[in-house]
């Protein structure tokens, strides 16, 4: 005998929230695509000037202090960049609240909508877009930030790059990872699933917050190697990808941690400041 509608449509709920994520992604990176050509500006000059990330071409003079619109648009920016880079590897667990929500509602028990925990995962995030925006906003006001938002010191990214690589083996950042490779141990710990909507929120939170702990110094680097650079975007998100997904994750991150510290080593000691 054949279910009901509603339990066709929760029966494929690892396809439809799969597919609401992989449309996410896609328009996520669409935005940042569509800045990053109108940031390249096909090789024009910029000096003194600064591009606002917009999209439509504004530029301002780089001794013009910041204005609320270009902070709404930097903070734009680094929230849809960071759904974008962050959406692929909070997949699984979002997939697995679903799943586990519909075996819920089955039995007489349902929890909130997955879109809350989704929602609490990409608030941690956006608390962290607006403290990177603000950190941009300072670096641009000490002269350090150049026309494409790259650091403009050798001596400044060769510290920025040994941090981020030492930080890779701190007992921290293992701490954050295991939160983030194990959904379901994550959830016991935690007290399990919600069927009211503020725990839900809190609960997405708190596993965004762990992710942010993973992953926000790998988020600096974009400082180092531009913020627009859609080939270093891309190369971050795969490693945040297979340090959360593949059973060799914490020596990938170790890996990358070494990788960083040799690069940042290199930086100072060709950096003039030296």
């Amino acid at each position: 005998m054949t279910g009901s509608p509603l339990e066709s449509v929760l029966r494929r709920d690892r396809w439809t929230i799969g597919g609401a994520i992989g449309i996410i992604v896609a328009l996520a990176w669409s935005y940042v695509l569509w800045l990053a050509n109108d940031m390249d500006m096909g090789g024009m000059d910029m000096t003194g000037f600064r591009m606002i990330p917009a999209g439509i071409g504004i530029m301002l003079p780089a001794s013009e202090p910041w204005h609320a619109i270009e902070f709404a648009y930097v903070f734009l920016m680094w929230t849809v960049m960071m759904v974008g880079m962050m959406a692929p590897s909070a997949a699984p667990m979002i997939l697995m609240y679903a799943r586990v929500g519909r075996q819920g509602r089955a039995q007489g028990k349902p929890f909130a909508a997955t879109g809350w925990f989704a929602a609490g995962y990409l608030l941690a995030w956006s608390g962290f877009s607006l403290a990177a925006t603000m950190l941009q906003w300072a670096i641009e006001r000490a002269a350090l930030l150049d026309s494409r938002m790259v650091l403009d010191s050798n001596l400044v990214g060769g510290v920025v790059l040994i941090a981020a690589g030492a930080y890779q083996w701190t007992p921290l950042k293992d701490v954050c990872l295991a939160q983030c490779q194990s959904p379901f141990l994550f959830l016991m710990r935690h007290g399990g699933f919600r069927n009211d909507v503020h725990g839900c929120l809190l609960l997405g939170l708190r596993h965004g917050g762990y992710c942010v702990g993973c992953c926000w110094v790998l988020m600096a680097l974009l400082f180092v190697v531009g913020v627009m650079n859609v080939l270093w975007i891309a190369l971050l998100t795969l490693l945040v990808l297979l340090e959360k997904v593949t059973p060799t994750g914490r020596w990938i991150a170790r890996v990358a941690g070494v990788a960083c510290v040799v690069a940042g080593a290199w930086l100072l000691m060709s950096s003039p400041q030296s």
